[in-house]
């Protein structure tokens, strides 16, 4: 059994057994859509059938679900796409002509803690009627729910009319296109919250001049159309206490083995280091410090989505970034050495979304030899 039906199999037999199926971290309520009051029969459809779930404007937005034949899965109007988490999953225009958009909102559990860093992430198929692939998607919390009557791109101008903080908006951007029409890929960033965010929408925010795309076919839909399935908004809770991560002892690393970094946090397609990262590094810091006559090997490393070239740049200057922040603590440059792999030397299969994020990696060896990678 594969994967995907196991876990068909275990959301078949939670529903069966009226259990709800959620992640205990997860902020987003309903993330895989699989609760729902109404099985869905025609299109734009979300705002009546899913829990939780709405638009925020009046684009048409549709819901897919394993027990209907109309807007089934895994065949629908658009292609065909196995659910990836439970049997439903939700479809919208991320870009269409005459800026036409759609969009999806959805309320938090709770309102998010000022200053502390959270991942969002979710997953996405480009439909196979779709003419276009696009290379981000925008996120934007707000302090209380949208609803704006237009049919095209949510722009600033409309969110600056509505009550309430919206001044933590992103764009999760990638090197290459998501055009996978076979696979689920999992987009995710990680940011630090505002502390007024109560609901996340996710949707092209820019209109169709501004938005980077890709033309996968000619004259189809006209449109950009991707299904997206389990949303999540997940708190970090990173910090370690000194002595912890990788420590064998609570005094030593072991030397000459190959360690991960286990909170070592950048935002998605960036090399700038996150807040909580810095614990982890400060404690490498101290070690280094105490022990003079030893060296830091540094390696970075990526999964293989996107260009290989990037992917190695990107890499290096990540395992650049850590060289740097160590040498601002003191430790001397002749002591540090780093190097980025890209995609070279992966630890896990890049065929599953679990695999690619454990691929994309920091690691640090700790010697007294001469570093040579």
């Amino acid at each position: 059994m594969s994967c995907r039906d196991s876990r068909f199999v275990l959301f078949s037999i939670l529903f069966m057994l009226g259990i709800q199926y959620t992640d205990a971290q997860n902020l987003v309520k309903n993330p895989s859509f699989e609760r729902f009051v109404n099985c869905p029969q025609k299109l734009g459809n979300l705002h009546d059938d899913v829990v939780d779930w709405v638009t925020p404007t009046k684009g048409s937005t549709d819901y897919f679900n394993g027990c209907s034949q109309a807007m089934g899965t895994p065949k629908n109007f658009n292609g065909e796409q196995p659910a990836n988490f439970g049997v439903g999953y939700v479809g919208f225009y991320f870009y269409a002509p005459e800026d036409y958009r759609e969009y999806i909102q959805a309320p938090l559990s709770q309102k998010l803690i000022k200053e502390e860093v959270y991942t969002v992430s979710f997953y996405v198929s480009l439909a196979e009627r779709s003419d276009f692939a696009i290379k981000e998607f925008g996120i934007q919390f707000t302090e209380n729910p949208v609803m704006v009557p237009t049919r095209k791109t949510l722009s600033r101008m409309h969110l600056s009319k509505i009550s309430g903080d919206i001044s933590n908006y992103f764009e999760i951007k990638y090197s290459d296109f998501y055009s996978d029409k076979k696979d689920w890929v999992r987009v995710e960033m990680e940011f630090v919250a505002k502390g007024t965010e109560n609901y996340i929408i996710i949707g092209n925010f820019k209109n169709n001049r501004s938005t980077q795309k890709f033309r996968t076919k000619r004259n189809v839909t006209k449109g950009s159309y991707y299904y997206v399935d389990m949303v999540s908004v997940v708190p970090l809770n990173l910090k370690i206490p000194l002595g912890a991560g990788n420590l064998t002892d609570g005094n030593s690393f072991q030397r000459d083995s190959i360690h991960t970094f286990k909170n070592l946090l950048f935002r998605f397609d960036t090399f700038e280091l996150l807040p909580n990262s810095k614990t982890e590094l400060d404690e490498i810091e101290a070690y280094l410090s105490l022990h003079k006559n030893l060296k830091i090997q540094i390696s970075g490393h990526t999964d293989v989505i996107g260009n290989s070239a990037y992917n190695k740049q990107l890499s290096e200057n990540r395992a650049k970034a850590v060289a740097g922040y160590l040498t601002k603590k003191g430790i001397d440059s002749t002591r540090i050495f780093y190097h980025g792999f890209g995609s070279e030397k992966p630890v896990m299969q890049n065929a599953t979304c679990n695999g690619r994020q454990g691929n994309r990696r920091v690691e640090f060896r700790i010697t007294d030899k001469v570093s040579l990678f």
